[in-house]
């Protein structure tokens, strides 16, 4: 029992370094950025960061739950594609209410998500395998659907401001902070309370520590990893919601590298690739990292390659820095 105890405070000491090193981290790339270029820092410069981390940050909660359990999803990024084509098809072809097409769009990254996760628990395909069948089925479903055409939502005035509005500004009159910025945070506290409050929480967790040991100890393993992939199709179906309203239409093109923005953020903010470790707060400051970084880089006119060249490296650093923390406890 002693040990278990040992075990878990190491555990939790190590959790508090690696969230103290990220957000020392964010604190020098604004240091770094700011120096850099006068224009990094500007309020409107500020709002678009966040505004981007709204959508990599969404993606991000949804993969901490797939990486805890000790899985891997490098569909996010189309299927929040393919959830915006969606959305788009009932706004705009179809015509429906505006809640019919968010609802649409969330059920639409469910359904990808849950699909995935059948074929890993009950086919057996690895979860590597499984979910870039997703990324290439959904990539291509959303040409498809859409005609290889942007779905367009001009004539539908509410859908911007599902992301773009200021619920706040109606209620607090020159307060005006971009309603995405609510749905991050309202989907941050979902997550935590789901990953730290619930059953689906501690097995997640159960999972990705022992999958074998949970088996044994009675718990339906396929089943509940199941509904992991879709509770992560579920949060692609809200960013894809976000990113079609803030670009008041769906991008079919759009979508390919957020998967590997969203997976550094949360290996970043400390949850481990070996699963069973993990936290919503690190993923959010990992978020606001990837963020930052692109957001830099591009204010600073690197080249696009050099800007993959960078996020790849800090990809590597992020995992050996896991695998070092691992060796250590």
């Amino acid at each position: 029992m002693e040990i278990k105890i040992a075990q878990r405070n190491a555990m939790l000491r190590s959790d508090a370094t690696q969230k103290l090193l990220a957000f020392a981290g964010l604190i020098v790339l604004f240091i770094v950025f700011s120096i850099a270029s006068p224009n990094f820092f500007k309020f409107s410069n500020i709002v678009s960061i966040v505004l981007a981390t709204c959508v990599t940050g969404v993606l991000a909660l949804g993969v901490n739950f797939v990486i805890i359990s000790g899985g891997i999803d490098l569909s996010v990024g189309t299927v929040m594609t393919f959830s915006a084509v969606i959305a788009g098809v009932f706004i705009t072809y179809w015509q429906t209410p505006i809640i019919f097409g968010v609802v649409g769009g969330i059920a639409a990254g469910a359904f990808c998500g849950f699909i995935s996760g059948t074929l890993i628990t009950r086919l057996k395909i690895p979860p590597f395998i499984a979910t870039l069948g997703m990324f290439m089925a959904t990539k291509g479903l959303s040409l498809v659907i859409s005609g290889t055409k942007p779905i367009y939502m001009n004539d539908r005035p509410g859908v911007s401001k599902i992301s773009m509005g200021s619920m706040l500004n109606s209620i607090i009159p020159g307060f005006e902070i971009p309603n995405a910025v609510l749905i991050f945070i309202g989907a941050a506290i979902v997550a935590n309370i789901i990953l730290t409050k619930t059953v689906l929480g501690r097995y997640t967790f159960s999972i990705g520590s022992n999958e074998e040991a949970t088996r044994l100890s009675g718990v339906n393993v396929a089943r509940w990893k199941t509904t992991v992939y879709a509770l992560c199709g579920a949060f692609c179906g809200l960013a894809g919601i976000i990113i079609a309203s803030r670009l008041n239409s769906a991008q079919p093109g759009l979508g390919s590298g957020y998967e590997f923005e969203a997976i550094t953020a949360v290996v970043i903010g400390g949850t481990s690739l070996d699963g069973g470790e993990g936290t919503i707060g690190g993923t959010i400051i990992g978020a606001f990292i990837m963020s930052v970084l692109t957001n830099g880089l591009r204010i600073l006119s690197v080249p696009q390659e050099w800007q993959l060249v960078v996020t790849g490296f800090i990809l590597v650093l992020a995992v050996y820095a896991d695998v070092l923390r691992r060796r250590k406890q």
